[in-house]
């Protein structure tokens, strides 16, 4: 079972040996062409369609699942090159793991542990470069920067983040959380690539910086909203203000992060704290404005059990407690050559498991 049926048919960007690029969609283990479907699915990529708006995503839907339910011929994946599914406008980073912010906190603040006293009340979050987001396969190359005081070289703590991105459709500002379906086409997978040495010595007073944009990976499936079942969302204590409610559809997304072949940790989306309509109201609720393409992601995903964590940070508490791959090496942070690789599952409109792809990457030196 691929988790790529009827109930899915995530959307990407292939093509083939000196060919154009084209819209598919995943079936199986191979894509089905679109481009002979016309308008807004000829295009080489998914903006056009994104920006028309959600009559034209069913649309669209409709139309796929009518083609392809006729039989149309499939390209084996084997044969294709995968492309980034979309053109990427802005890129927003979230923090709204619960269990992640007081991981965290935990680790590199054992003094002062717990939450910011403004976390509750706010989808944190921060602004990275869409220049840098690439798709899945691409390979990482291991940044460099200032890690301490007279100390410039390459990071010695490279790190993961297991993320679910969501991608914008219809532009728009002050988006209420009842209008998340109205302006978010779809979701995807992330590995917000994190340099945890850069980070510690550069993140006071502003924040993430040179540790985070160096490197974004991205699926390259975009799962479209509307095959996509939702859950209840989760309990907020206390009441967020009138513009963070209701707090908009919540995901039951599974994740499983992999590092060098060997599962390692399996972070549970449902146990998110804010809902990405939550954080797409946040991002707007200054006048700031969303356009095609935006891509802004969750934050890290992590369980209250070490075995879902999203990080390595978290998996290895700073490398104090290293993982044994199955090859019998032991890692704290990445080491060139290692590759990680996170895939999802999640549950249809029609209640069967589906498939959300999976995002990888190798870091070379």
């Amino acid at each position: 079972m691929t988790g790529f049926g009827l109930d899915n048919l995530p959307y990407g960007v292939f093509s083939l040996p000196r060919g154009p690029r084209r819209l598919g969609v995943r079936l199986g283990s191979a894509v089905v062409d679109l481009s002979g479907l016309g308008g807004h699915l000829a295009a080489a990529s998914l903006n056009p369609l994104m920006a028309a708006g959600r009559r034209e995503w069913t649309a669209a839907r409709e139309a796929v699942v009518a083609h392809v339910t006729a039989g149309p011929p499939v390209i084996p994946l084997r044969d294709v090159t995968l492309h980034l599914p979309f053109e990427v406008a802005d890129y927003t980073d979230f923090y709204s793991s619960e269990h992640h912010a007081r991981n965290v906190s935990e680790i590199l603040r054992p003094g002062s542990p717990g939450l910011p006293p403004q976390w509750k009340h706010l989808p944190i979050g921060y602004h990275g470069r869409s220049a840098t987001v690439v798709v899945s396969g691409t390979p990482i190359r291991r940044p460099s920067g200032q890690i301490a005081e007279g100390v410039f070289g390459p990071s010695r703590r490279l790190d993961v983040e297991a993320e679910v991105g969501f991608v914008v459709g219809k532009p728009g500002r002050r988006i209420a959380t009842t209008d998340f379906a109205e302006h978010v086409f779809g979701l995807t997978l992330v590995n917000d690539w994190s340099a945890r040495d850069l980070q510690a010595w550069e993140y006071r007073p502003l924040g993430p910086f040179l540790a985070k944009s160096f490197a974004t990976s991205v699926s390259p499936w975009v799962v479209p909203l509307d095959a996509l079942g939702v859950v209840a969302p989760p309990p907020q204590d206390p009441a967020p203000l009138p513009y963070l409610r209701p707090a908009g559809p919540a995901f039951d997304l599974r994740l499983t992060v992999e590092w060098n072949g060997t599962p390692v940790s399996r972070p549970p989306f449902a146990s998110m704290y804010w809902t990405a309509a939550q954080q797409l109201a946040h991002l707007t609720s200054n006048g700031a404005s969303v356009r095609t393409g935006d891509l802004y992601a969750s934050g890290t995903v992590s369980g209250p059990a070490r075995d879902e964590t999203g990080s390595f940070l978290e998996l290895t508490r700073n490398a104090a407690e290293p993982v044994k791959l199955a090859d019998g090496t032991l890692r704290g942070f990445l080491a060139n050559v290692d590759t990680v690789r996170i895939s999802g599952r999640a549950f249809s409109t029609a209640g069967g498991e589906i498939s959300l792809g999976s995002v990888s990457g190798t870091v070379v030196p």
